[in-house]
């Protein structure tokens, strides 16, 4: 019995005859921990795309950004990333903590191409460890995976990274606060930053 396909995706596999092909990739390519490579070039990415879903499974995606090496593998099976300030709807990280079962997609846009799926369960903490070292963290997300698993990149366009962004945090640097939180609809409500560590 496959771990990663349920009936819906058997469904459409046996109408494209790609049942075997799907087995063939799950059996030579899915893991359950990370290997070198997948550290590399985890730890190596400005950014991934993070899927949640809440306690009644309607979805939401999110972007997170941040320097090079904000996310961790910390495991064999596991990563850790920050929760950096944001617009103060906890989206993603209020979905988490109704139901910790989560997609992200880590994918090179620049350079040589390249994607890797990890599929598992996330908790989110104000406790841990990392936070003392993690400069404009808030909150610190673990990942334990289910599944990681490479993915074709032929679809993914040839793009240029051209600057990080000036919101990302900085040691030592007081953080830029985006323009919307001075919009007049906003400024009376908006929330007081954190303190986090600073470098």
């Amino acid at each position: 019995m496959s771990e990663m396909f349920h009936e819906g995706n058997r469904q459409l596999q046996d109408r494209f005859d790609s049942r075997r092909i799907s087995d063939r990739l799950e059996e030579k390519l899915t893991r359950r921990e990370f290997t070198a490579d997948d550290k590399a070039f985890i730890e190596a990415l400005p950014y991934f795309f993070l899927a949640t879903a809440d306690d009644r499974g309607r979805p939401d995606c999110s972007f997170k950004g941040g320097p090079p090496g904000f996310v961790r593998v910390t495991g064999p099976s596991e990563i850790a990333f920050p929760d950096y300030d944001g617009n103060g709807m906890f989206k993603s990280l209020g979905n988490i903590a109704v139901n910790g079962g989560v997609g992200l997609l880590f994918i090179a846009m620049h350079g040589k191409p390249k994607r890797l799926r990890v599929n598992g369960s996330a908790s989110v903490s104000d406790r841990d460890p990392l936070l003392a070292g993690t400069v404009g963290a808030q909150l610190i997300v673990r990942v334990t995976a289910r599944a990681i698993f490479p993915n074709c990149p032929r679809y993914i366009p040839t793009m240029q990274s051209i600057e990080p962004s000036i919101y990302m945090p900085r040691a030592g640097a007081e953080p830029e606060e985006p323009a919307w939180k001075g919009f007049a609809d906003f400024k009376d409500c908006i929330h007081p930053r954190q303190p986090t560590f600073k470098g």
